[in-house]
């Protein structure tokens, strides 16, 4: 028997899939058909929560103007949902390359549930993006499945792969329940932040069982302390850069704010901005040091 096998193999996680998917069934809705997609939002209020902009609580953001606050969360916002729609079709990659795949057969049913809802997240963020913002930002991020040598070994793979799904979901999902608990922003923009936020539950409760159960098994499979440190640094330096990619100088261009890679500089190190991080990676931090996967830090 695997390592993999053995990893997902367990009642817990059976009992725990089995729930979920019975949860997704149930909480099944069309999404061609739930939103509302007015022909235009407010360009005179705010998109997104002022303090989940990349210049809150820094002098460069002090400095801006009222319109350019407005602006600058409407592109922040169009890179939010940018950032989804290439984080969600590299997670779709790699997850349909492992349903049904030896060792995931615990999990493959509600993969299927997860794909299936995926696939829909990925469809309403692209027509935000094209519809209010008439782009979606290109991807500048490493890919989830890209390969380096820290995967050449297939459970370090999986590991890897689930590791960073998991970090991206939590990520996304505290900017979602912040903006879908936001009054003050337009309808459309709650409601999209709380439908995912409804199913991204689920991915989360998953994604966490899953990672905590694979990093076990490496730990029980003769991986020196060596290894393990270069697969916590590899963690450390994904969540880095995934924190990074909201500090995007194209945004900065399009609110027409001067010198936008110069600002990216200044912000990601200015103290307000890095105790920010500290806000949005709290549960992602809490679940890496308690299982051990980023133990001393």
């Amino acid at each position: 028997m695997s390592v993999l096998t053995r990893a997902l193999d367990t009642p817990e996680l059976r009992e725990l899939l089995d729930r979920l998917s019975e949860k997704a069934a149930a909480d099944y809705y069309n999404p061609y058909r739930t939103f509302d997609w007015p022909e235009s939002l407010p360009t005179d209020q705010l998109w997104m929560p002022p303090d989940l902009l990349s210049v809150h609580g820094t002098p460069d953001g002090a400095a801006l103007s009222e319109e350019q606050l407005y602006a600058l969360s409407r592109w922040e916002s169009i890179n939010f949902y940018s950032l989804n729609v290439h984080g969600i079709r590299e997670l779709l990659i790699e997850v349909t390359r492992r349903i049904h795949r030896p060792g995931f057969g615990p999990t493959s049913e509600f993969f299927h549930h997860f794909i299936g809802e995926e696939n829909e997240h990925m469809w309403f963020f692209a027509r935000f993006c094209l519809r209010y913002g008439g782009k979606i930002y290109p991807d500048r991020s490493l890919a989830l499945g890209q390969e380096s040598e820290t995967t050449a070994d297939p459970a370090v793979a999986d590991f890897l792969v689930f590791a960073r799904i998991l970090i991206f979901e939590q990520i996304v999902d505290y900017y979602n329940m912040r903006m879908a608990a936001d009054e003050s922003l337009a309808p459309t923009i709650r409601a999209v932040n709380r439908v995912h936020h409804q199913d991204e539950s689920r991915h989360i409760a998953c994604g966490s069982r899953i990672v905590e159960l694979l990093w076990r098994a490496l730990e029980e499979s003769g991986k020196t302390a060596e290894q393990l440190d270069e697969l916590r640094a590899y963690v450390r330096r994904y969540t880095t850069t995934s924190i990074e990619n909201f500090y995007n100088p194209a945004c900065y261009r399009d609110a027409n704010i001067p010198d936008g890679f110069a600002l990216r500089q200044r912000l990601l190190a200015d103290p307000a901005r890095q105790e920010a991080h500290r806000r949005v990676l709290s549960r992602t931090n809490s679940f890496l040091r308690r299982t051990g996967i980023l133990a001393g830090h």
